[in-house]
């Protein structure tokens, strides 16, 4: 039977630092729909407290003595599926278990706050917040999606006016824009290696911490025909090619006479995310009108509504994950609520109409 949480959401720390147990009990319990019901030092005295704390999301550290979490997500999946935040070091190592935690079903991944460093700890803390309770209401064997719509909220208009001139007609080569929140990072493999090796160039944001990114697109890039790589400054947007945005900066298109690029951008929070979905969807609309497909993915709240909105009223093609597939159904619903999706499939379904609009 599915279970409906309500917030305040119960959260059980684990990680082996008790300096870092009280540093997230802090960042946790600063957000009111937030409750940290316990911690727990390692993965065995955490398997105690589970039946008796009764959480709805776990924080859990990669790397731990006794049992590391990667071996107790897999048993906890096994065993009793939950709701599981990865919270991991900003190292190769840790990017690359925390890759793998999403494979064994943890919901998310989160860079673990730097104790020594005040300077963005807000911004930190608010992200953090979001993705443990977007994992508390995630699709799981035993919990059932909700939709939660964030406050606090600045607009795509922080870092990109809407163009009034029209999109680009110099340009014929189409490209298409990917947006995804939590989940994305399944949905997006399953979307991906289905595809062809001459799509046209495709552009993603996937709300992830910048420590993760780079690893993310390498994974892509050993499975999928097309190449995949995190973009950087001035790249070209290129047949074959997959640019996913860097976990730390807004992405957007620019275009220099002979074609598109990406440019970064380091601004304000935008629907509390940076990358921002919204941010790379009205770039899109203000240069390439019906040159491009949007997509936007499974993922708590709003972030991407909007820009999809532009971008179909600037003649794209939009396409959105239907309910069933998804691990959160925010994003899509709110697409659809506004009016902005042409079709909704699932996943397969949205790699099939790709390789036809392509």
């Amino acid at each position: 039977m599915a279970v409906k949480h309500e917030p305040p959401y119960k959260v059980l720390i684990i990680d082996d630092s008790a300096v870092v147990r009280q540093t997230l009990t802090g960042i946790y319990s600063s957000d009111p729909e937030l409750e940290v019901v316990g911690t727990a030092p390692d993965a065995l005295i955490a398997l105690k407290k589970l039946d008796e704390l009764k959480p709805d999301v776990l924080s859990l550290d990669v790397q731990m003595p006794r049992m590391d979490g990667l071996t107790f997500l897999e048993r906890l999946m096994k065993s009793n599926p939950m709701p599981v935040v990865m919270v991991s070091a900003l190292t190769t190592k840790g990017s690359l278990e925390a890759l793998r935690s999403l494979e064994l079903g943890a919901v998310d991944i989160v860079e673990k706050p730097k104790l020594d460093v005040r300077e963005g700890l807000e911004e930190i803390s608010i992200q953090i917040c979001d993705k443990i309770k977007a994992a508390a209401q995630a699709k799981l064997k035993t919990a059932h999606q909700m939709y939660l719509t964030p406050t606090k909220k600045l607009s795509a208009d922080a870092i990109l006016p809407v163009k009034s001139s029209g999109p680009n007609k110099k340009v014929k080569e189409s490209l298409i824009a990917i947006g995804a929140s939590t989940g994305g990072t399944i949905a997006l493999r399953e979307l991906l290696v289905p595809l062809p090796s001459d799509m046209p160039g495709i552009v993603i944001v996937q709300h992830m911490p910048k420590a993760f990114t780079k690893s993310f697109s390498e994974s892509l890039d050993k499975d999928c025909r097309l190449k995949v790589r995190e973009a950087c400054e001035g790249e070209k947007i290129e047949r074959g090619k997959v640019l996913v945005s860097p976990g730390d900066q807004h992405m957007m298109l620019k275009f220099d006479g002979n074609g598109y690029s990406v440019t970064m951008n380091n601004g304000e929070l935008v629907n509390r995310h940076r990358p921002s979905v919204d941010v790379l969807f009205r770039s899109v609309a203000n240069l390439t009108g019906s040159n491009s497909i949007g997509v936007i993915l499974t993922g708590m709240g709003d972030d991407g509504a909007k820009g999809l909105v532009e971008m179909h009223e600037a003649g794209s093609r939009t396409l959105a994950q239907d309910e069933e597939s998804c691990v959160v159904f925010g994003m899509p619903r709110k697409a659809l609520e506004n009016g902005a999706v042409d079709e909704v499939l699932n996943i397969e379904g949205i790699s099939k109409r790709l390789i036809e609009l392509s």
